[in-house]
């Protein structure tokens, strides 16, 4: 064989080999590029492969939402759009679900609307003492009546009158043995007058207590929206700050695979599986409270809210005011003194047991029962009086009885105003110290300019951080509100 014949096999060797070596190549690629990817719905850290895997395959990539997207920064928080939670809300799969953009305010009122039941009920109670007392109020004027009858008797109802040398008896009829008579009357009672504007006393302090319980229902429900819509607030903070730790630790093993461990170890698998754990509890929170305040707000369930986080809360009040305004208002304190007035009523309608009952009758009579002794159709007007001679004591001892519970109504009111002025001081001072609390949390919140200024969307640390300081400061804002809602409670307005 020629030498140039020898190259040209052995060219041709090189050549096909050069051409298995760049297929294996591509084949691998291929392989490569088919490996799953990672689903952004649900995060899964579970180990799904047996020991000796290696490390890449294994470790499934978390799945992580910029803070950039989710979670605006503390320093423009006020008026910014966030849906807390939303990537994490159905599976991969699922069909999407309708988006609710819902402000604090907006939740506040479709959860406070007519259609709640206590709300509703509420309203029922005003509306009762209210036609109560105005039933109680239309016993002042006369008493408009009317009566018919119309009898047959089988006999005749008159003696019979004889007369002996006649030898003849004649039947005279006082009382018809047909006999249809109408009458139309009118009482007005005049004595009574004065025990009915007790019981109208009565009936008017029942209405301004319904009055003024009716609006604990409406506060009760906004204080639990409010605090439902914090605590979801602070649930999607710390699913993404579980999600920044786990892709922290994702970050490290993937490091230390690409430094010569490829295999799993006990502490990897420890890790992993408490990372899985941290996103799992919030994500679990979330969805929870999700549905509680879908439910709370009337909106169809399985319903995805976008909230706002809130203005910041500024309240300007001085203890001396909230004591003054409390003891004015507070539904305890109304009821106290309304219940007195109540009790101050009753024993002056006690008293007029020892009064005359009279009243002023009148009407008309059309009749044919009595011809003889009565005419055919008249009119009448006249006096109708009743009086108790003697009751063994049952006078005297309800108005002594009635005395004594005006007494106690009027202490009551004295101890009732002693302990809202103390509930006053005790939640004004748990207002301050909410205050300052929270002034504390926005002014680390303000602070984060300075980190924006070198802010990495990537960086783990960054989102983890930036989460929890927006957790702490929803909590503070929340615990705020709350002292401030439970000084409202208490009658200031």
């Amino acid at each position: 064989m020629s030498r140039s014949c020898k190259y040209a096999h052995i060219l041709r060797g090189g050549c096909r080999k050069s051409f298995v070596g760049l297929a294996w190549l591509l084949l691998g690629g291929v392989l490569a590029a088919q490996e799953p990817p990672a689903t952004t719905s649900k995060p899964d850290l579970s180990l799904q492969a047996p020991a000796g895997m290696p490390l890449k395959v294994a470790f499934p990539r978390v799945p992580f939402v910029k803070a950039s997207e989710a979670v605006p920064p503390a320093s423009r928080l006020s008026g910014q759009a966030y849906n807390g939670g939303s990537s994490f809300a159905t599976n991969a799969g699922d069909a999407p679900l309708a988006v609710r953009r819902v402000t604090l305010e907006e939740a506040q009122q479709m959860a406070g609307g007519a259609s709640n039941p206590l709300v509703r009920l509420g309203q029922l109670q005003v509306e009762i003492a209210k036609q109560h007392r105005l039933g109680v109020q239309s016993m002042y004027f006369p008493n408009v009546g009317g009566q018919l009858e119309n009898l047959h008797f089988n006999k005749n109802t008159g003696p019979l009158l004889t007369f002996d040398r006649l030898q003849r008896t004649v039947a005279v009829d006082i009382i018809n043995k047909n006999q249809t008579a109408y009458n139309f009357s009118a009482v007005q009672p005049v004595t009574p007058l004065f025990a009915i504007h007790q019981l109208v006393k009565i009936a008017r302090a029942d209405e301004n207590i319904a009055r003024a319980k009716a609006g604990m229902p409406v506060a009760e429900t906004a204080s639990r929206v409010e605090k439902n819509y914090f605590d979801l607030l602070v649930a999607e903070r710390e699913l993404i700050g579980a999600q920044a730790e786990a892709k922290k630790i994702q970050a490290k093993w993937l490091t230390a695979s690409s430094s010569g461990a490829p295999r799993i170890s006990a502490e990897q698998e420890a890790d992993m599986i408490a990372a899985e754990k941290a996103i799992a509890l919030p994500a679990s929170k979330v969805k929870e409270l999700t549905a509680s305040l879908v439910e709370m707000v009337g909106l169809p369930e399985g319903t995805r809210l976008q909230l706002v986080p809130p203005e910041p809360f500024v309240e300007n009040i001085s203890l001396n005011e909230a004591t003054e305004k409390a003891a004015a208002v507070s539904p305890e304190v109304v009821e106290a003194e309304q219940t007195a007035v109540k009790a101050h009523a009753g024993s002056t309608l006690s008293k007029m047991a020892y009064f005359p009952s009279v009243a002023i009758v009148g009407g008309y009579t059309d009749q044919n029962a009595l011809n003889i002794i009565l005419p055919r159709s008249f009119t009448y007007i006249g006096l109708i009086a009743t009086y108790t001679v003697f009751d063994f004591g049952k006078r005297e001892h309800g108005v002594k009885e009635a005395t004594a519970q005006a007494e106690a109504a009027d202490l009551a009111v004295q101890l009732t105003k002693a302990k809202t002025a103390a509930g006053v001081k005790s939640s004004y001072l748990e207002l301050e110290r909410s205050r300052q609390l929270v002034q504390l949390a926005r002014r680390m919140a303000s602070a984060t300019r300075i980190v924006e200024a070198n802010y990495r969307p990537d960086d783990p640390e960054v989102e983890s951080a930036q989460a929890k300081m927006e957790a702490d400061m929803f909590r503070s804002e929340l615990e705020y509100r709350q002292a401030y809602a439970r000084l409202r409670s208490l009658g200031y307005k």
